[in-house]
């Protein structure tokens, strides 16, 4: 697996990670003994980076991939978050804590789940717009320098909110949702976290699973599948999306490969310092995923999918409520 540096110091990870958060909740039911398993093979196939946050599944997620990675840590840059406070009475509700106490609080909690020593890239969630970005980096600072986090990133964070956060301390990554149908970052937060040397670990590079083209109904999503409430998997909003779902999957057969392959392919060729992590919770899924890695796409094929999908392009918005992104 090629390995791509975040920031710039220098923290190497492979080209493709590993997201996790599918294996506790939000797409359907969930098998620990195959997820565990897929962490495994996505090991063996030399995927290093592995993305929880301490929001999944209220915890359990971390737990399970302390459990899957603890006879092999030294294999593994691990990733978890902080920041975003549910409620288990109401699932539907979010609260977001940024406040220094906090953020030590989160800290010591995660690495109990984890049960790990360190942890490798530790991010904030999303931004507490009340609490100064200065005040919630300086404790993640003071978590460096107490040695439970190596590297430092920010997770749905404006272009203004990243500046003033890296002059605090040096941030490795920002993680944003980043896929053929989620291009908004390219016009203030990419030109941005390049200018500063940070890289872009891009989640959801699949569209949340819309883009490997397997889902075509609203009622392809079981019941208790957060997307069936999600704007671009509803009514008019999917028809249109399916219509660039099927010009992707005409270019994807030209390359003999599916069309979340493609998609795949698209965001590794957006540069050396950008990484999606792909979530999925079964090894098929994993392997045809990090199959993504051999497709060459010709500056040719880049310029015919940017004309296939350009920015702006999915309809509906990414999230039913988005005041919690690009903070």
């Amino acid at each position: 697996m090629e390995q791509r540096t975040l920031g710039t110091q220098g923290l190497v990870v492979s080209g493709e990670g590993l997201g996790c958060m599918g294996m506790s909740e939000f797409y359907g039911s969930a098998d620990e003994v195959e997820a565990i398993a897929t962490i495994h093979r996505a090991l063996e196939l030399g995927v290093t980076l592995l993305d929880t946050a301490d929001a999944y599944g209220y915890g359990a997620n971390e737990q399970l991939v302390g459990k899957a990675i603890a006879d092999r840590r030294e294999q593994v840059v691990l990733a978890t978050k902080f920041g975003i406070m549910r409620d288990r009475e109401d699932p539907s509700k979010r609260g977001i804590n940024g406040r220094p106490e906090y953020v030590h609080a989160a800290c010591d909690a995660s690495l109990r789940r984890l049960a790990v020593e360190h942890i490798d890239l530790y991010y904030q969630h999303r931004v507490d717009q009340d609490v100064q970005i200065e005040e919630t980096v300086g404790a993640m600072a003071e978590l460096v320098d107490a040695g439970k986090v190596r590297y430092l990133g920010l997770s749905e964070a404006s272009a203004e909110t990243i500046r003033r956060a890296q002059a605090v301390y040096p941030i490795s990554a920002l993680q944003s949702e980043y896929s053929l149908w989620s291009r908004d970052i390219e016009e203030e937060v990419l030109p941005a976290i390049r200018e500063l040397g940070i890289g872009l670990v891009a989640y959801s590079p699949l569209g949340r699973g819309f883009l490997t083209g397997r889902i075509k109904r609203s009622e392809d999503l079981g019941q208790d599948d957060f997307r069936r409430h999600q704007p671009r998997f509803q009514g008019e909003n999917l028809d249109r999306n399916l219509e660039l779902l099927e010009r992707v999957g005409e270019l994807a057969s030209e390359h003999d490969c599916t069309p979340g392959q493609l998609a795949l392919a698209w965001v590794l060729h957006r540069g050396e310092d950008v990484v999606p992590i792909p979530g999925t919770k079964r090894r098929s899924y994993l392997e045809e995923n990090v199959a993504a890695v051999e497709i060459s796409l010709s500056e040719e094929d880049l310029t015919l999918i940017d004309e296939l999908a350009p920015a702006g392009v999915a309809a509906g918005p990414r999230y039913a409520d988005m005041s919690f992104v690009n903070r």
